[in-house]
């Protein structure tokens, strides 16, 4: 986002009340958007082009072309919606809404309305004229039978669907692609002549050329053809393109870095704090490659000091940049299975700003002095270079600090000393972290394993050790640290926020506790120490899982804001993002802030206001949305590919989730799920309870509960839609049975009192 010039103010009515920042954007200023509709609001009947003209004062030809580029535009957006006659009113006055469309794979979908308000249902005739994705404009129609307000599509605003990546498939003569995307439920038509040579079944891109109409499907012209469907690395090749991820560089970057080297240039660092002869060291996992921390702990008088350096990536990357703008378009690296998608080329990733050993590099140190409550007594920034005096891994550091492996101590002898005590700093500050209430939910992650020709060995838990945790609480501290800093000096900034649960859902998590006897304080407003003290207090119970996973349910996502609204699951006032630039760009732009002030410039003198905040944290949120989106899809095809040659095996699993048309289960130990649908769970109507997170038979009475062990047989293994079948077995002895019992009454009697 580039840093605004201010030019001279021509042609805009005095009355506008943003004449001045218009002036201060465009060479040619026009009345501003909240201008234009002011009067248009005020008008009795809508106004067309040369009306708004005479009354905004506009006389020029080069004016009257602005307006009509402005009124395009918000049209576009959905601030005006424009006639047959070609007059322009507030959407509101003719009834409209604006929205995104979130498409289903049975067909209809929903308008996500742009401000705030119930989401409207559409009709899978409604989403026939419209991708996933597109922003169109609803006229309300009623609502249908389940109560839920309904719409028809009145114009669509914006295309947002331009290459779909799917299946070829050439049948009587007819080509058509089936999109991976399953909100995206159009089949795309390929003319002959623009097949790209693809063969019946292979994967290919195609590039939408003719968008769906009410009386057309869409049509596409091949672009890619990506290969086999089951080719090794497939199912990272459609994920990417499936989500639009960005993997190639453009030009302008590549000539950018050209001009790197592997070795930072003597003057970069003159008038940095040298840190070469401190031992800091990077610990990571095994599989990294970019390393964005090193830390160093000493004890001091009256507590600790502790350093966390982080890669100076900000030297690097500068502003108005073609290498800024790509890094600020991926807003993240993205971790598939063996592979990465970088934000950062190489030669910065994995180079010049990865903390390697033995070599300098430019680093942001963050120095904090922590007393032994665990509190940061004082922090200050400093721009530095230093030389990592070790790379060590999670397990390598676990042998020294917590095995005592004497080995292992003997080959880092040097490093042990500061070692120890950073492991003391992370008891104090666990301790201090418990204290606060900041909230740990005890889940399972997994990793795939390959073998020969990227074949599934197997699906091994991710084990983490107080290796892991100790750089987490050391990365936290600086996070806070960073977030305080940049509060003190007043900077624009973009906090990395975790709201509140919101009381509806809070609602319900009290109603499901109350059936087992527990409850959360705070009633509808916990605060994170009441989820904490409950978790604890469920810690060995047989329904521990179950009721970590509804709590964990019940909160929000965390997303990046520059409203400081405080991080509720860490239970943080103030936090950022600053310890990993090299993978994520919000830590960048920290970085810079930073930065800014060590220069002794003012907070007015920064190249980003508040405005330009909220635009990075809409589209960073949604980069990193995108990325978990693409990678579970990834995922999961992978779990498919191994489960296909285990059909008709029976495993004993966990009830993960349940909804109203069955129960997904989690397989034990190899961390792969599947769905039994309702219709298999035996000879009985099932009803779905959502504050019990539970289906109840109508006749039997038996419970089919969230967190429940039972065992299953896989059916059927569908690796094109990701899906996995179960069937149950040994339903006595493994599932929970409710009985009936005198004066309660049944799910069938439940339901006719509603």
């Amino acid at each position: 986002m580039k840093k605004t010039r201010k030019r001279k103010t021509t042609g805009l009515r005095r009355r506008d009340p943003h004449a001045r920042r218009e002036a201060e954007r465009y060479e040619s200023p026009i009345a501003s958007r909240e201008h234009i509709i002011e009067v248009i609001a005020a008008a009795d009947v809508p106004v067309n082009r040369e009306g708004l003209a005479g009354i905004l004062g506009i006389n020029t030809e080069e004016g009257t072309e602005a307006l009509r580029r402005r009124l395009n535009a918000m049209t576009r957006d959905g601030q005006l919606v424009r006639n047959r006659r070609g007059c322009y009113a507030q959407a509101d006055q003719f009834d409209l809404i604006p929205g995104r469309v979130i498409a289903h794979p049975d067909g209809f979908g929903f308008l996500v309305p742009d401000e705030k308000g119930e989401d409207v249902y559409l009709s899978a005739r409604q989403m026939h004229t419209v991708f996933h994705d597109d922003r169109v404009m609803v006229r309300i129609t009623g609502k249908d039978r389940r109560g839920r307000l309904e719409g028809n599509i009145v114009e669509v605003l914006e295309r947002n669907t331009r290459r779909v990546v799917g299946r070829f498939y050439r049948e009587s003569g007819i080509n058509t692609v089936v999109p991976d995307n399953k909100r995206i439920t159009h089949d795309i038509g390929v003319p002959d002549k623009h097949t790209g040579g693809a063969a019946h079944g292979q994967i290919v891109t195609v590039e939408i050329v003719e968008q769906p109409g009410k009386h057309a499907i869409p049509v596409g012209h091949v672009v890619e053809v990506l290969g086999e469907h089951m080719a090794p690395g497939m199912e990272i090749d459609i994920a990417i393109r499936s989500h639009d991820l960005p993997q190639e560089w453009p030009e302008a970057v590549d000539r950018e870095i050209g001009k790197f080297g592997s070795e930072v240039p003597a003057q970069a660092s003159q008038g940095r704090t040298d840190l070469r002869a401190t031992p800091l060291v990077t610990i990571d996992g095994k599989d990294a490659r970019d390393f964005d921390d090193a830390v160093f702990c000493e004890r001091k008088s009256g507590g600790w000091r502790l350093i966390v350096a982080i890669a100076d990536v900000s030297h690097y990357v500068r502003t108005d940049t073609a290498l800024d703008s790509e890094a600020e378009n991926r807003g993240n690296s993205v971790y598939f299975p063996e592979r990465v998608i970088p934000m950062l080329p190489e030669v910065l990733s994995n180079g010049l700003c990865s903390l390697n050993p033995d070599v300098d590099r430019l680093c942001m140190v963050c120095e904090m002095h922590i007393n032994p409550q665990g509190k940061i007594t004082r922090s200050n920034f400093i721009e530095g270079v230093m030389r990592s005096h070790a790379r060590l891994t999670y397990e390598q550091a676990a042998a020294i600090l917590v095995d005592e492996d004497e080995d292992t101590r003997e080959k880092y002898r040097e490093l042990v000393p500061h070692l120890e005590e950073l492991y003391r700093l992370y008891g104090v500050l666990r301790d201090a972290r418990e204290q606060r209430g900041a909230i740990d939910f005890e889940t399972t992650e997994t990793r795939i394993v390959f073998g020969e020709h990227r074949k599934i060995e197997r699906i091994v838990p991710v084990v983490r050790n107080d290796a892991h945790k100790l750089i987490e609480e050391c990365m936290i501290a600086a996070n806070v640290a960073a977030a305080r800093f940049l509060i003190r000096h007043k900077m624009p900034a973009l906090f990395r926020v975790h709201a509140q649960p919101d009381s509806d859902k809070v609602e319900g998590l009290q109603e499901f506790l109350g059936e087992l006897g527990l409850s959360l304080r705070g009633r509808l407003r916990p605060t994170a120490k009441d989820y904490a003290t409950l978790l604890h207090t469920v810690r060995g119970r047989p329904d521990e899982h179950l009721i970590n996973t509804v709590l964990l349910r019940s909160l929000p996502r965390a997303e990046y804001h520059p409203e400081n609204i405080g991080h509720f699951g860490l239970a943080h006032e103030n936090y950022v993002h600053f310890t990993s630039p090299i993978r994520r760009y919000p830590d960048l732009l920290v970085h810079r802030a930073i930065r800014h002030i060590l220069s002794g410039e003012k907070a007015a003198q920064f190249d980003y206001g508040h405005a330009d905040m909220q635009a990075f944290g809409d589209h960073c949120s949604m980069t990193e949305r995108r990325a978990d989106d693409a990678t579970r899809d990834a995922i999961d095809w992978l779990k498919c590919e191994y489960m296909l040659d285990k059909i008709g095996e029976s495993y004993k699993g966990i009830i993960s989730s349940v909804t109203s048309f069955g129960i997904f289960v989690e397989l034990q130990e190899i961390y792969v799920e599947g769905l039994v649908h309702v219709t298999a769970l035996g000879n009985d109507y099932y009803h779905y309870d959502p504050a019990r997170h539970w289906l109840i038979g109508e006749r039997t009475n038996r419970i089919y509960r969230l967190g429940d062990v039972v065992a299953v047989k896989v059916m059927q293994v569908n690796l094109d839609e990701r899906k996995i079948d179960f069937e149950l077995i040994e339903q006595e002895s493994v599932l929970t049975k409710r009985r009936k019992k005198k004066g309660r009454r049944t799910a069938k009697t439940r339901r006719k009192s509603r």
